[in-house]
C-alpha cells in the first residue's frame, strides 16, 4: 500500500507532500530515537510524537517511508522546512498512536 492510499484511508493531514507513491513495508511506533535507529526498517511508517529536527535525521538514516505525528500534534515550521529540503514525508493525525497502529495493522495486513 502506498503513503497516499494510507493517508486517504486514515484521514491523515499531509504536512509535506513528498513520496506519496512510496510503498510502505511496515510500521514502527516509538519516541526513543536511539531505539528507532536500531529497529525502524526501510520503508516503514514511523509514528512518533517527537517533532524536532532530529526526527528527520533518524528517518533519513533508516529510510523510513514517512513520519506520522499523532494526537493532533503539529511539527514546527523549522522541522517542516527542513523536511521539505530533505524530502521527508510528514503526516499528522488527530488519532492516538495506538489507534493508528491498530488501523495500519488492519490496512496493511501485517
Amino acid at each position: 500500500m502506498r503513503i497516499s492510499e494510507i493517508a486517504e484511508a486514515l484521514e491523515l493531514d499531509t504536512v509535506t507532500a513528498i513520496a506519496e507513491d512510496r510503498e510502505v513495508t511496515g510500521v514502527y511506533a516509538c519516541d526513543f530515537l536511539s531505539r528507532v535507529m536500531s529497529c525502524c526498517g526501510a520503508g516503514n511508517i514511523w509514528i512518533t510524537v517527537q517533532t524536532h529536527l532530529n526526527v528527520l535525521a533518524v528517518a533519513e538514516l533508516n529510510d523510513a517511508a514517512c513520519i506520522i505525528v499523532p494526537e493532533g500534534i503539529s511539527p514546527g515550521s523549522a522541522t517542516v522546512e527542513k523536511a521539505l529540503e530533505k524530502g521527508t514525508a510528514i503526516l499528522t493525525a488527530d488519532k492516538p498512536a495506538y489507534e493508528l497502529c491498530w488501523r495500519l495493522h488492519e490496512l496493511l495486513g501485517i
